[in-house]
């Protein structure tokens, strides 16, 4: 067996043990990062470390400084018996082991006393009757303090030396008694407060079976209940209530889309059929319902390829994907365009244009073409023989203002609120079978706001209406 198919053997044979237990070990991890409590627990789990680190080393400083103090007043007491000849000087034993002073003449310089340097039996290891047993050399922390005294007329300069090497040895032996109990209690928080966390996420867990809940059948009826719940997580459930009431809004909305143009497209598709039928029947030989069915069925196809196209468009605008090509051009022309279109189509109506003057417009000039064309013939639809249409286009300030301004039957409040929905359409409109989708309206519409325009509506019901659009000044 050559070295390459054994380390190839070995490579193969590695993959097969440690590959799946990695896996394992990164699905594990991976369910540890997504869970929220296992966050919030190891969230309280570093900061109970890290203050606890911040309290040990605390403690340790307050302790050591507590010992530091006790030496320091033992070493005021000798200070003051020495300064007092023929007093009694008594130092607590366990000073004795851990204290240690270099006395020198302040004037001259000199030494008079080292219990550092010097063993016990130097002729300087005795000052005025005391006597200090040397220390070991195994110092870990020992700190230096000086003081000044007299005796006599003799000044000297003391420096005190504390070993607290025991002291720190003693706060060590103690740390890992800490050090335990502070674990015992970490554990305990831990284990509480994740109890706790759970009864603060049950409204979660409440929230997510009800969504789980949640289909276009029950839509209507399934909502959150926010009773219970305090502070974040009720406004939590608020906000998802009220995106549900969105959602059931825009789902109901668009069901009645669809029943609408059901609806608009079956009856020009029976008038075809009806008019294919009698053609199958009677037209070959009957030149007149020849005639008749190919202009019905004519007709209906226009009127259905009107409404599939704008449905074509509304649908883009909400898919986001209706594109416009903008580009500046003077408005007046395309209104006078219109006019004259109006006037062709429309010869039993007065049809008038009092005012006509240039205005730069930027926008996509079909599109605005288009919405305008809608207005005029709402106007034309809804006025009858000999009535006025006042097509006018100003410029204010830059701004593009054009009105389409009608005597015909007008509309009702009511109407008012809902000419813009798609697939409206007035009573007035029904019964005097006016043709229509209720579509045009919310088309000119959406082409106005896309060229951040206005749309203004005045009316009187039997008196007319007055459509008044307003496409702001762009400058670049």
């Amino acid at each position: 067996m050559s070295w390459d198919k054994f380390l190839e053997a070995i490579r193969k044979l590695s993959i097969k043990i440690f590959l799946p237990i990695r896996e394992r070990r990164l699905e594990w991890m991976s369910n540890l990062r997504l869970s929220i409590l296992f966050r919030i627990s190891m969230g309280y789990l570093k900061l109970l470390l890290t203050h606890g680190i911040i309290i040990i080393i605390g403690v340790f400083l307050i302790y050591m400084y507590a010992e530091k103090e006790d030496f320091s007043d033992m070493a005021d007491h000798i200070v003051s018996s020495i300064s007092e000849e023929g007093e009694s000087i008594y130092i607590n034993p366990y000073y004795m082991q851990n204290l240690s002073m270099v006395i020198e003449n302040k004037d001259s310089g000199k030494e008079v006393y080292n219990d550092i340097a010097y063993s016990p039996t130097s002729d300087k290891a005795f000052f005025h009757g005391i006597h200090f047993d040397r220390k070991s050399d195994n110092h870990i922390l020992v700190i230096n303090e000086d003081r000044e005294f007299t005796v006599g007329d003799i000044n000297y300069r003391v420096t005190f030396q504390y070993d607290l090497t025991k002291s720190y040895q003693r706060f060590l032996s103690m740390l890992v008694k800490l050090i335990i109990l502070y674990a015992v209690v970490v554990v305990l928080i831990i284990r509480k407060g994740r109890k706790s966390d759970e009864r603060i996420f049950e409204p979660i867990s409440i929230m997510s079976a009800t969504a789980s809940r949640l289909t276009a059948h029950n839509l209507h009826s399934e909502r959150l209940n926010v009773e219970g719940t305090q502070n974040e997580l009720k406004d939590l459930a608020n906000v998802i209530n009220e995106m549900l009431d969105r959602l059931e809004t825009s789902y109901e909305s668009q069901k009645q889309f669809v029943s609408d143009a059901s609806h608009e497209l079956r009856t020009p598709i029976a008038v075809i059929q009806g008019y294919a039928n009698m053609l199958d029947r009677w037209g070959s030989t009957n030149e007149e319902v020849l005639d008749e069915s190919i202009e019905a069925i004519q007709n209906e196809s226009r009127s259905m390829q009107d409404l599939v196209e704008k449905l074509l468009f509304l649908s883009r605008h909400d898919k986001k994907t209706l594109k416009l090509n903008k580009k500046r051009f003077n408005m007046r022309p395309i209104v006078e365009d219109m006019v004259k279109e109006t006037k062709l189509v429309a010869p039993d109506r007065i049809i008038n244009s009092p005012v006509l003057e240039d205005v730069t417009v930027y926008g996509d000039k079909q599109a605005i073409k288009q919405a305008i064309r809608i207005f005029i013939d709402n106007a034309v639809k809804y006025s009858k023989l000999g009535d006025e249409i006042n097509i006018m286009c100003k410029n204010q300030n830059g701004d593009c203002v054009i009105t389409v301004q009608d005597t015909g039957i007008g509309m009702t409040r009511y109407d008012v609120e809902h000419i813009f929905d798609r697939f409206y359409r007035s009573d007035n409109a029904r019964t005097r079978n006016i043709s229509g989708h209720g579509l045009g309206l919310s088309l000119a519409k959406l082409i106005i706001l896309a060229h951040t325009g206005k749309i203004k509506v005045r009316t009187q019901y039997t008196k007319g209406t007055s459509f008044i659009i307003t496409l702001p000044n762009r400058r670049f």
